[in-house]
């Protein structure tokens, strides 16, 4: 009974463990690595998810970037995942450094140190992460 509850809500709110468990997201939690990630901006576009693992919204959201992840073809744009609850200095600094107020969820595209396009919520969707990336 308790794993079909853990697995119901893994479902509903989305962990954000299954992002990272097929290597494909780097999950992010300390400030020095924000560092690393800006400073691999200059060379290639990185992509930023702050994601509440408490949030039916953010569970959507959580699932469009795995739709995103399931079909991207080609692309390698890093992805990174924050958890805001559990990294909260972290999920602050972001928003202070890039200049873009705090959403959760919220998808940042991130190229040369900048934030060049972020959506949050509904605007958080596979296609949306395609053509932004296509974009940049």
């Amino acid at each position: 009974m308790l794993k079909m509850v853990a697995w119901l809500r893994g479902v509903l709110l989305g962990s954000g463990n299954a992002l990272t468990e097929n290597n494909e997201v780097q999950e992010i939690t300390q400030i020095p690595q924000l560092d690393e990630v800006l400073a691999a901006s200059a060379s290639a576009p990185q992509l930023i998810f702050k994601h509440s693992t408490t949030c039916p919204v953010s569970a959507a959201a959580h699932r469009q970037v795995a739709n995103y992840l399931a079909d991207r073809g080609g692309d390698a744009t890093p992805v990174l995942l924050v958890k805001v609850i559990e990294s909260r200095p972290l999920s602050n600094e972001i928003a202070s450094r890039l200049g873009v107020t705090h959403q959760s969820p919220q998808a940042l595209l991130v190229k040369d140190g900048a934030a060049v396009w972020n959506a949050s919520h509904g605007g958080i969707t596979a296609a949306a992460l395609k053509d932004a990336i296509g974009r940049a």
